[in-house]
């Protein structure tokens, strides 16, 4: 079984909800078990920033699906929530990455882990912190220690209360 760690966003419709309802998705994957998931967080967009601000999470699963099979689920997924690629950075019902798969680093056609950037941004390093802080994100160090290099970035945590 290896260890994967997805991140989960949404800025249109009902992000929460959908968040929501992609975590239950995840937990339904064969050979795949959600171990745990963060907290939710909100995040001013990066790139195209005339746009709503986002929903984050990361979610940590167990699987026995190769990173390829992991991936293909994600979008399935995705694409059962209304999901349109338009352009790069576009707002978005559901955007599932895979961020990290074990110690693996892969480059292939349409797959990168660790995913590129995720070492740069509060939104995914900030749930990740909180659910795993002594991940490494190969070739960049440890979550926790990531996170405090992006300070500056706009993030809070939510209170679902």
């Amino acid at each position: 079984m290896a260890c994967a760690f997805i991140g989960l966003g949404a800025n249109l419709g009902e992000p929460l909800a959908q968040i929501d309802a992609a975590l239950a998705e995840l937990g339904r994957l064969p050979r795949t078990r959600l171990l745990r998931a963060s907290s939710f967080y909100r995040s001013a967009p990066i790139g195209n920033e005339a746009q709503p601000d986002f929903v984050n999470a990361v979610a940590a699963l167990e699987t026995e699906l190769t990173p390829r099979e992991l991936l293909e689920a994600l979008l399935r997924i995705e694409h059962a929530s209304g999901r349109v690629r338009t352009f790069p950075n576009a707002p978005r019902m559901l955007d599932l990455d895979l961020l990290l798969y074990d110690a693996c680093a892969v480059d292939e056609s349409g797959l990168a882990i660790p995913h590129p950037r995720m070492h740069e941004r509060a939104f995914v390093l900030a749930p990740l912190a909180e659910i795993a802080p002594e991940a490494v994100i190969p070739g960049h160090g440890c979550a926790a220690d990531l996170l405090r290099r992006v300070a500056g970035q706009r993030i809070e945590r939510l209170d679902r209360g």
